[in-house]
């Protein structure tokens, strides 16, 4: 191990050389090699990225119109702005959700107030009042309203949060201003924060007062919230499957194919289990804090993870959840078995190199693993210092790690480790497969899906295999395979 660390360390060196000596010394802190034994990548995160390099990091309104509150279904989110940001963020993850468009669900629809000049100048606050009241007219079924600003608003200075109390009273439906506009912060990260701000201040407080028969609500010792599941591919249907079968009771699945009702009764249950930590953490330490419900980070990618994370999840509750748990976990045995005794013989030992958001870049590294695969590299494009301390749970000693990498440090780092596979964002798929790399879009399962679950492994290990496996890559070959190095 110690010959591979020594080597990976001088490949971070060799790529680091070709940057300006300023830069350089900046870059230098964000990349690194796991050294075994230790319980920190040893990596700096959530700084603001350097100008010049190209970053695949999104917005604060990214983080929230397009991750944490664009999946409730049932509410509208108006882009609070000029066109062009509620256009790019319009249905882009494949949030899967039940409902009819347009009538009581709103997902994939893009609502905009469509700033102009004239309302730089002059303001912005009654155009939006007057779309609020539009909206009501044209959709009467929707159950709320949530503003989504833009960078122009934070400039100009529109009051999101009067137009939202005055509305919420006017149209007898709760309307929430989220302020998250794209310059806050220096990633996405923000604006998942402000968002779980905005559920803590705005929607919980709303029904706090009110009783369970008032909300019908019949509370049971089993009630349970998934926090921090965006349903991307159906992923939260394929694990709401497992936890009802071990008896639980999903009262909340927020905010994949998420209601306002059930926003509503998520201070009410037993337990949250937080799928992905880095976008919803917030709100569950608030509901900690305040309702004394406890939470647990789960991963229900692969096999090995998925008994894992049942058996500590059914430790919160009675010995009757602890004996559906390991009966579940015998019953789906058999089939992941048979998954692995199909796929790995074709899989094993390919290495693979891993970049993308929230808890990709540690949680499948177990489901690789499983298919006898190797996680060479690995890096978040908006981590922070304890989503990098939850990764040496994961990743091997000797593991690449690489925080905010730049398109030219992910181009060379693949070109020097060799790796087989690239599973990471839109934005890298086709750089990759030009260079003759097989990939796989990690942010929303390339048009796949689900990956959680047993049954989500399955898909998984499919499609693994018809990325590396494919007999297209026998047309062409990758740049360390031919007498140059150039693409």
């Amino acid at each position: 191990m110690t010959s591979v660390y020594q080597e990976r360390k001088q490949v971070i060196q060799d790529v680091l050389a070709a940057y300006p000596e300023k830069t350089r010394k900046k870059r230098q802190k964000h990349l690194n090699v796991l050294e075994e034994g230790k319980s920190d990548c040893g990596v700096k995160s959530n700084i603001k990225s350097i100008p010049g390099v190209m970053t695949t990091r999104g917005c604060a309104y990214a983080g929230s119109k397009g991750v944490v509150w664009g999946p409730v279904k049932d509410v509208i989110h108006i882009s609070h702005g000029p066109v062009g940001c509620g256009y790019y963020s319009w249905s882009g993850r494949r949030n899967y959700y039940v409902g009819t468009t347009g009538v009581d669900t709103f997902v994939t629809m893009q609502f905009t107030t469509d700033f102009q000049e004239r309302d730089i100048v002059f303001g912005g606050d009654k155009k939006l009042a007057k779309a609020l009241d539009e909206l009501a007219t044209l959709f009467p079924l929707t159950k709320g309203i949530t503003i989504e600003s833009e960078c122009p608003i934070g400039l100009i200075g529109d009051d999101i949060e009067a137009v939202a109390r005055h509305k919420t009273k006017d149209l007898g439906k709760l309307v929430v201003p989220v302020r998250c506009e794209g310059f806050r912060g220096v990633s996405q990260s923000l604006g998942h924060h402000i968002a779980n701000d905005t559920i803590r201040d705005w929607v919980f407080p709303a029904y706090d007062k009110l009783s369970n028969d008032e909300l019908g609500y019949t509370p049971s010792p089993y009630d349970i919230a998934i926090i921090g599941d965006y349903n991307i591919g159906g992923d939260a249907w394929a694990s709401r499957i497992l936890l009802e079968e071990i008896g639980l009771r999903v009262v909340c699945q927020f905010s994949g194919d998420c209601t306002l009702q059930e926003m509503k009764l998520a201070p009410r249950v037993k337990l949250n289990l937080i799928h992905c930590y880095r976008s919803m953490n917030y709100l569950c330490r608030h509901m900690e804090e305040k309702y004394g419900i406890p939470w647990v980070e789960y991963n229900f990618f692969g096999p090995t993870e998925i008994a894992n994370s049942l058996r500590k999840i059914a430790s919160y509750f009675d010995a009757t959840i602890q004996e559906k748990a390991e009966a579940v976990i015998a019953k789906y045995q058999p089939q992941a078995d048979a998954v692995i005794a199909k796929y790995r013989p074709r899989l094993e030992g390919k290495r693979v190199m891993i970049m993308v958001g929230g808890l990709r870049p540690r949680h499948v590294i177990p489901a690789f693993r499983d298919l006898g695969m190797e996680v060479i590299g690995t890096g978040y494009e908006f981590g922070h210092s304890d989503d990098y301390q939850r990764t040496t749970h994961y990743a091997d000693p000797g593991t690449v790690i690489y925080d905010d990498v730049t398109a030219y440090e992910f181009e060379e780092f693949a070109r020097r480790l060799h790796p087989d596979l690239i599973a990471s964002g839109i934005k890298e798929k086709y750089v990759f497969q030009k260079m003759a790399l097989p990939f796989r879009q990690m942010h929303s399962w390339d048009y796949s899906g689900p990956y959680h679950g047993y049954d989500g492994f399955a898909v998984f290990a499919r499609d693994m295999d018809l990325a590396l496996n494919s007999p297209t890559w026998g047309l062409v070959k990758a740049p360390w395979k031919t007498h140059t190095d150039t693409v």
